[in-house]
């Protein structure tokens, strides 16, 4: 397969189109962008949620829960990667195993329930 047009410019320019794609609903295309930028630049934050999202879409529930835990393992109060690692583990039927990140998110997200 002919990757030339997806790796094609500055990174600046990937992430922009990477971000297309996403926003056009075209998950495969954007984590195949995001999967190279995320190589070249490991400790940003930004593209590594993006190509964890753009999997959780297309149903790549392993590969998202690897860029998730990878993001909590350098970032352990990023609460929107929590929240996203428990709903791909839902997904996955892993209930148990999701249930402490939702919680663990929410929390971190200010948003406690009354007592």
């Amino acid at each position: 397969m002919d990757t030339t047009y997806y790796d094609h410019g500055t990174s600046a320019e990937r992430w922009e189109r990477a971000q297309m794609f996403f926003d056009a609903k075209e998950y495969a295309a954007s984590a195949r962008i995001l999967d190279r930028l995320v190589e070249e630049v490991p400790e940003q934050v930004g593209p590594r949620l993006l190509l964890a999202r753009a999997y959780y879409h297309s149903a790549q529930l392993g590969r998202a829960e690897t860029q998730l835990r990878l993001l909590i393992e350098r970032d352990p109060v990023e609460h929107y990667a929590r929240l996203m690692l428990g709903r791909t583990l839902q997904r996955q039927g892993r209930t148990d195993e999701a249930e402490p990140h939702i919680r663990l998110a929410s929390a971190l997200a200010g948003e406690f329930e009354s007592l």
